[in-house]
């Protein structure tokens, strides 16, 4: 049995929309971050990333995590790959060719375009945005995103996919590290093609049937 220690309001969700897409059974363990409570360590905290149950199972104390029949992995990304290598079908490569194209995107996506977009939803889930500081940290990351997007809408001209000609992983994979940057508009506008293949992957069922799950947990 797959377990997922983890909250939907974090990097877990991609992990639960992975799960829903390829029909997998699963336990889902709670795990929210630790800075969101007082005191992290209290008798009666929740169970967060500095529990002593949670760094039993993983000593990084970083969600998301999961326990594959005994097999424990972090790196929400690299899980993704992980799993949909190990289940196959449809949303994992078909060929060796593919599986490097997905790790491929999958690490520009984490290095090129996460640590821009995510000072985006930092900014906004701590309302920092409504100051002048954070104001000019989402300009300063939305400007940096600008060549990342004409990358992508470029890229995806020709198929309306990552990889191949139907959605995979990879495709899962970008659609929540594009997905920061929704409060940006001007990006999407400048980028059609990567406006509607956000939309096409978002309307798919099991995204949401995740975000229905994140939307009933507490902010």
């Amino acid at each position: 049995m797959l377990t997922i220690y983890g909250v939907h309001r974090s990097r877990a969700s991609r992990n639960y929309w992975l799960a829903g897409e390829l029909g997998l059974p699963f336990a889902s363990v709670p795990v929210i971050q630790a800075r969101r409570l007082d005191d992290p360590l209290a008798a009666d905290a929740s169970l967060n990333t500095r529990s002593p149950d949670f760094l039993a199972v993983n000593p990084t104390g970083l969600i998301p995590c999961i326990d594959d029949g005994g097999f424990v992995m972090t790196e929400s990304l690299a899980i993704n790959l992980y799993l949909a290598r190990k289940h196959g079908g449809p949303l994992a490569g078909r060929t060796v060719t593919e599986e490097a194209e997905m790790l491929q995107w999958t690490m520009w996506a984490a290095t090129e375009v996460e640590p821009h977009a995510v000072k985006i939803i930092l900014a906004l889930d701590t309302r920092v945005a409504e100051s002048e500081q954070g104001r000019l940290a989402i300009r300063g990351a939305a400007k940096a995103l600008k060549t990342s997007f004409q990358r992508l809408d470029a890229h995806l001209a020709a198929t309306g996919h990552i990889v191949g000609d139907r959605f995979t992983v990879a495709d899962l994979n970008l659609a929540e590290v594009f997905r920061y940057a929704m409060s940006e508009p001007q990006l999407f506008d400048a980028a059609p093609n990567v406006k509607a293949w956000l939309a096409a992957c978002q309307a798919r069922p099991a995204f949401k049937a995740m975000m229905a799950a994140r939307l009933c947990e507490p902010e």
